[in-house]
């Protein structure tokens, strides 16, 4: 699990939904827990920015990684 995590609450499960693809749109973030009401306050949803870390690539010579 990331370190950081965006929480969005709204009244409503729309407005709730509407900032979440907002949030995920503007920091490149993944949803994580799409609008629920369960939490008893409002309509909460939560995002954690997308892993940014590529596979190795092949070196100069155009072999892959190796595994050990």
């Amino acid at each position: 699990m990331s370190d950081v995590v965006y929480m969005v609450r709204g009244g409503t499960r729309a407005v709730c939904q509407r900032e979440l693809d907002r949030i995920c749109q503007l920091l490149g973030a993944v949803p994580t827990m799409r609008p629920t009401d369960g939490t008893g306050r409002g309509w909460v949803a939560r995002a954690v920015p997308a892993r940014t870390t590529k596979a190795p690539t092949a070196d100069e010579r155009g072999r892959g990684p190796s595994v050990g």
